[in-house]
């Protein structure tokens, strides 16, 4: 049965960030993900994680400049110590939360930058994250350009070749159908190429093309939930999705997984 977590990025916009974690446990929600955890002390996250009994899934580590436009900063020359510090502050972020995966965000690829020099950056720095922490799973993941015009890494099969020569059994692929779908679709041959490979660390999904609720749009979830399941992947789908009103009231898609939560999350 698959196990969902609530992006609190984009879901439960309507309440402040603090107070996402328990809007989360209430809808049945016992996992949670988000972009970035740096402007509240980490102490404050755990305390809400524990108190509502909800598993930390997912975060980024920092991206750059996000107000600027910066999207990650892994495979840009020059600013290596800038990345390795960040993953630095991501890792003891994880710790604190008992977070076992971090997205290193690619960043995106200069002008005029020769793609094999970028590569060779992202690889070095992908090399060193994953040996700081074998215990976490250091995930990369390609993102449409349509939603992130000029990111480096848009491919399932680049992804998957990446994580081969940097050959870090804690570096892995988090595999988005949103965005799968915009750039290459065949989602369920896809999924039945690489969940069996041990290389997808996380699945997240969002409706396609408006990346609203997952059973909105020209993708049949329900269909890939039960392929997902026969293909024996056991960890977390991430609910990435922008909800088209109040995010409660659009949980339709949820209600044949969720489990029931103790009362006290209620």
């Amino acid at each position: 049965m698959p196990r969902f977590a609530a992006n609190l990025s984009m879901m439960y916009g309507e309440h402040a960030f603090l107070d996402r974690f328990a809007a989360a446990a209430k809808d049945g929600f016992d996992a949670v993900e988000y972009l970035f955890p740096y402007d509240f002390p980490a102490a404050e996250i755990a305390a809400r994680l524990k108190d509502k009994g909800l598993q930390q899934a997912l975060f980024n580590a920092p991206p750059g400049d996000w107000v600027a436009g910066e999207r990650g900063l892994a495979c840009l020359p020059g600013r290596e110590d800038e990345f390795r510090a960040g993953v630095v502050k991501a890792i003891e972020y994880a710790k604190a939360l008992n977070c076992p995966r971090i997205h290193l965000m690619a960043g995106l690829a200069p002008a005029g930058a020769e793609r094999a020099a970028l590569r060779g950056v992202y690889e070095s720095n992908l090399a060193w994250a994953a040996a700081q922490a074998r215990e976490i799973d250091f995930l990369i993941e390609p993102i449409n350009t349509r939603d992130i015009p000029g990111f480096f890494l848009e491919r399932q099969d680049e992804a998957h070749q990446i994580v081969q020569r940097v050959n870090a059994p804690n570096l892995k692929v988090q595999m988005d159908l949103y965005h799968c779908q915009i750039v290459e679709g065949d989602l369920a041959r896809k999924l039945e190429a690489y969940l069996p490979t041990g290389r997808v660390g996380h699945l997240q999904i969002a409706g396609v093309p408006e990346r609203h609720e997952p059973d909105l749009g020209e993708v049949n979830y329900r269909y890939l939930f039960e392929r997902i399941d026969a293909l024996g992947y056991t960890g977390v789908i991430g609910a990435e999705y922008r909800p088209r009103g109040a995010t409660s009231a659009g949980l339709a898609w949820f209600q044949p997984w969720k489990e029931p939560r103790k009362e006290k999350d209620r």
